[in-house]
């Protein structure tokens, strides 16, 4: 049996993070991102990754997890994904390492350096410690972590796959009006709201760096293809809202053709609202079946 999930599904727009949130704030659960770009630091409201105040309040999981300049493939976000359910798992689903198991790793780091705690990796999980430079921090403090928490090197959880999801430990649920027309005056109202929230300076302040082009799978999302062309000069902003638009909607129209030919979804009728009575409905007997319920 594969490691039990909630998968809320549902074309861009739905809704699927505030229902996330609302789930978090009754259950002992935590969110695992399933967003192509939210990995990518930098690439912020365009996205509407969830900002960093509420993300120390509510565990998230593969969110800024590599530069804009780094190509992060799909095999890899399957394992990251496999590796971080495994970790929520292993904690019984409470919320993450407790600050003092980061803090004692920094303070050791401070003591005796980076490449000191490398080595000490090397040896709990030689196979990621191949991997992972002796002075890059941020992951050896996380492998680290990761062992310290599971007794599981990082590196086997990572050898896990997300792609059998299909059996009765997950329950999939499609957020979102059945109707996809019913959609789209909200999608353009949603990139009118993140224009207005700095969507075009967060852009601008990508195309200054000078290390980005657009061609990078970080720059393909979404509105930031269709804003760095207006930055770089090559469209007026009225063009680039509007190309970014058209985009969203035929993201939304590629996603609703997938969802529909997924097996074993539930896709509830309604608002969002009745939505998320639905699923309050759904989890208590899915729960069961899974034979979680204490």
């Amino acid at each position: 049996m594969g490691q039990p999930a909630i998968l809320l599904m549902g074309p861009t727009g739905a809704g699927k993070t505030d229902a996330a949130l609302e789930l978090v704030g009754r259950l002992p659960l935590e969110i695992v991102s399933v967003d192509s770009a939210m990995v990518y630091r930098s690439l912020d409201i365009g996205t509407a990754k969830p900002d960093a105040a509420l993300r120390a309040r509510i565990p998230h999981h593969l969110i800024d997890v590599c530069e804009p300049t780094e190509r992060y493939s799909a095999g890899e976000f399957l394992r990251a994904a496999a590796a971080a359910m495994a970790q929520i798992r292993a904690r019984g689903r409470v919320p993450p390492a407790s600050p003092a198991l980061r803090a004692e790793l920094d303070a050791r780091a401070r003591e005796v350096g980076w490449p000191a705690l490398h080595a000490r990796l090397a040896q709990v999980d030689p196979v990621a410690a191949a991997r992972i430079q002796p002075r890059d921090g941020q992951r050896i403090q996380r492998a680290l972590e990761v062992h310290a928490l599971t007794g599981v090197p990082l590196s086997t959880l990572q050898r896990q796959d997300l792609r059998g999801a299909v059996g009765a430990e997950y329950l999939k649920v499609v957020l979102g009006p059945q109707d996809r027309a019913l959609l789209e005056p909200a999608l353009e109202l949603r990139l009118d709201a993140m224009l207005a929230a700095g969507f075009l300076g967060e852009v601008e302040g990508l195309f200054r760096r000078g290390d980005l082009d657009p061609e990078l799978p970080a720059l393909r999302s979404v509105g930031y293809r269709q804003l760095w062309e207006h930055v770089a000069g090559r469209c007026d902003l009225a063009t680039a809202r509007s190309e970014a638009l058209r985009a969203t909607r035929q993201l939304a129209k590629r996603q609703y053709t997938w969802l529909r030919a997924e097996p074993g979804t539930q896709w509830p009728a309604g608002d969002r609202a009745a939505q998320v009575r639905a699923l309050d409905a759904l989890i208590g007997p899915w729960l069961e079946a899974a034979g979680r319920l204490s």
